[in-house]
């Protein structure tokens, strides 16, 4: 009985969503909400899986498209398309952002002897992307490991760039002010 109960402590719970037709889980623990799909803002020179970002009660937070991010076919948005609001965590500090999913599906309980690891062949998501596979029934989940599919250092690539175009776009507007008065 002693044994049971502790690996039922084991046992930590999982978000399921739908990506081109395969599923993938997420921690519950990251996952802050989900809301339906609505308008994303788009971003200038970002990459093309960065949809773009939403105002989300005040804040903008920024929305991935993990389609795009690992190389599938992007979809279009349908009525079960929603917006996974998830908790990133970047060096020492926690960021929030959107991840688009085709539909989500359940909140699953998964004990360490129902997660193999990932195969090293087969999957179209890098390996260090995957915490392992989920057992559903015959089939698999594709764990995501979400602070390495959102590295802070491919998003830190993203504001620097951005910051860099705001700079470029000021020292571009300050030259041709110079050229007007020589």
């Amino acid at each position: 009985m002693e044994i049971k109960e502790k690996e039922e402590t084991l046992q930590q719970q999982y978000l399921t969503f739908f990506l081109a037709d395969e599923e993938y889980a997420i921690s519950i623990e990251r996952v802050k909400e989900i809301i339906e799909y609505t308008t994303v803002t788009k971003v200038p020179k970002v990459p093309e899986w960065i949809r773009g970002v939403i105002n989300l009660r005040g804040n903008v937070v920024p929305v991935v498209d993990l389609t795009v991010r690992f190389g599938l076919e992007a979809r279009q948005v349908s009525k079960t398309t929603c917006i996974v609001i998830v908790e990133v965590q970047q060096d020492s500090e926690r960021t929030v952002m959107g991840v688009i999913a085709d539909a989500v599906n359940q909140v699953i309980d998964f004990a360490p002897k129902d997660i193999e690891a990932p195969p090293v062949f087969g999957t179209r998501v890098r390996l260090d992307y995957l915490f392992g596979m989920g057992k559903l029934g015959k089939k698999f989940a594709l764990i995501l490991n979400i602070n390495s599919v959102l590295s802070s250092a491919e998003l830190l690539s993203v504001s620097t760039l951005q910051t860099a175009t705001a700079e470029t776009l000021v020292d571009e507007d300050n030259a041709s002010v110079d050229q007007l008065e020589a």
